[in-house]
């Protein structure tokens, strides 16, 4: 059996102007599906050819967990956002972010300062403890903190090929743009009820 290649929950212009139908088809078309089909070719006859996603991230090394955690980051990347504009965080996310950051309009301060300052390729995670408090962690390459113990809440992208199409070399303007297209709708029911990413199988 094989990972599939899930659907994203959006069209490919849906998320236009701040991340354009092309970056779409290159970061979600090519490099994350170069991703599973290196994954699904590496699992077989290892001790992760039945396992979840979340277990492979969890517990594997070298080229299996690269590619895995790879998928994983991505997947969760991409469902962080909507084409919708203009929501707002849930009051027991609000109280948790003012509780962390002061404020939201600190909290994205922030977290771009953070964002921008992770040197060469990888992400910026917003994640929670057991105790619901939040916290900040940059993670290079395909660094994830579930193998920590966090539960991730957000995540941006600050690999190259996830901007360089529409902002060249310009990651704050990408990053302060995200703001626009993240559904803190996604994000609150995260904080609330963490669930991790699952990938069905064929």
């Amino acid at each position: 059996m094989k990972f599939e290649t899930p659907a994203l929950p959006y069209n490919n212009k849906a998320l236009e102007p701040i991340i354009s139908e092309k970056t779409i088809e290159f970061h979600w078309g090519k490099h994350v599906n170069a991703y599973l089909t290196n994954l699904n070719k590496l699992i077989p006859e290892t001790p992760f050819e039945n396992a979840s996603l979340d277990e492979i991230v969890k517990k594997s090394e070298g080229g299996i967990f690269n590619n895995g955690a790879q998928v994983w980051n991505h997947l969760f990347y991409f469902n962080s956002f909507s084409e919708k504009r203009g929501t707002t965080p849930s009051k027991e996310l609000t109280d948790a972010i003012r509780e962390a950051f002061g404020d939201l309009d600190s909290f994205k301060k922030e977290f771009e300062s953070q964002a921008v300052g992770v040197f060469g390729s990888g992400w910026m995670w917003l994640v929670k403890d057991k105790q619901g408090k939040l916290s900040l962690i940059k993670a290079s390459n395909a660094e994830n903190p579930i193998r920590k113990d966090f539960m991730p809440i957000f995540v941006a992208d600050v690999w190259e090929h996830a901007y360089y199409l529409d902002y060249q070399n310009r990651r704050p303007d990408h990053l302060s743009a995200l703001w626009n297209i993240v559904d803190w709708g996604i994000i609150s029911e995260r904080y609330r009820n963490y669930k991790t990413v699952e990938l069905k199988k064929s």
